[in-house]
């Protein structure tokens, strides 16, 4: 088997801000995979909020180029890697050039008949003015998604909701809140019919909600990296976000979603941004979800050939063999 490791850049449209941090560019890493005449790829950004970066990912896939020259399974990556972007570039394209060499859709493989997603599309932390006129702009768009942080979430609610009262909102606060501003915050956000509030509280600093009862569902995010993770969240947490970037990869991904419907929790696929290359796998995990965030590439000025459509409604096209799968 050969490997190959690529950093590739892909630029936002505009500055993308969320809780403490401004992005500009979707830095990701590629995995191409080749083996009798067949390539699998695998594309990762990583988790930024554990300092992972493209550096770092690239020095962690060099360090194991030789294992996987030699030959290995995804069970195999699981052992060699840890969880995060590096073992999810490399389990993805593990799973791409398997489909690619049994001639098989990554449907056939996993025996699933997939159904048409439809995303959220996904405002930056602006002004409520700007952010409203945000929501109106992607007015084609059911479905969105607000990053909030502690300075006047209301306000901003309201003005979004006011601007779009047709639409379903979700909130993701990135870990912006304290337990105390979540109980002040929640009947507002009941209130304006919120759906669900994404990580309000920090990574680490949740152990309050259990026990607590919502009346808007809370999401684990930031609190739920892989299955390892999932038992203390579920306890906590209404609803559980998988990333492949978290977790590791598509092979950890499906794990977390046997879990989670073990218990009847919700489910969430979301992203860390990245080209249609990161969210053609993701869009397997979507299969099993509520929650559907896979918008990274409508943030960037170009996306990779071949790359998913999104259409009225937030309609997103199922990978092409081509993309992934």
């Amino acid at each position: 088997m050969k490997i190959k490791i690529e950093e590739i850049s892909f630029p936002f449209k505009a500055p993308f801000t969320i809780t403490g941090h401004t992005f500009t560019d979707s830095d990701t890493v590629r995995v191409t995979l080749e083996e009798g005449g067949f390539a699998g790829r695998g594309e990762a950004m990583g988790i930024y909020y554990e300092n992972e970066t493209a550096a770092s990912m690239m020095a962690q896939l060099e360090g194991v180029a030789g294992k996987v020259t030699a030959g290995l399974t995804r069970a195999d990556v699981q052992a060699l890697l840890p969880l995060g972007g590096a073992r999810n570039a490399l389990d993805c394209a593990l799973w791409d050039l398997e489909a690619k060499r049994a001639k098989m859709s990554i449907w056939d493989l996993l025996q699933i008949s997939p159904k048409p997603l439809s995303s959220v599309v996904t405002i930056g932390i602006n002004s409520p003015e700007e952010m409203a006129r945000d929501a109106v702009n992607y007015a084609q768009y059911p479905n969105l998604k607000i990053k909030l942080s502690d300075v006047d979430p209301i306000a901003r609610l309201e003005a979004i909701r006011a601007a779009r009262p047709d639409a379903s909102i979700i909130v993701d606060v990135n870990q912006g809140w304290t337990f105390d501003e979540l109980k002040e915050y929640i009947p507002a956000a009941g209130k304006l019919g919120i759906s669900m509030i994404e990580q309000p509280l920090p990574r680490g600093g949740d152990a309050a909600l259990e026990g607590y009862r919502s009346v808007v569902p809370l999401g684990a995010d930031e609190s739920c990296l892989d299955a390892a993770e999932y038992e203390i969240a579920a306890r906590r947490y209404d609803v559980i976000n998988i990333k492949l970037d978290k977790c590791g990869g598509l092979t950890e991904g499906l794990k977390i979603v046997q879990l989670a419907q073990r218990d009847g929790k919700g489910l969430m696929v979301g992203n860390m941004s990245g080209s249609s290359l990161s969210m053609a796998p993701s869009y397997v995990i979507g299969q099993f979800c509520q929650y559907i965030d896979i918008d990274g590439p409508l943030f960037l000025k170009k996306d990779i050939k071949n790359g998913l459509t999104y259409g009225k409604g937030g309609k997103v096209s199922q990978p092409k063999p081509e993309l992934w799968g």
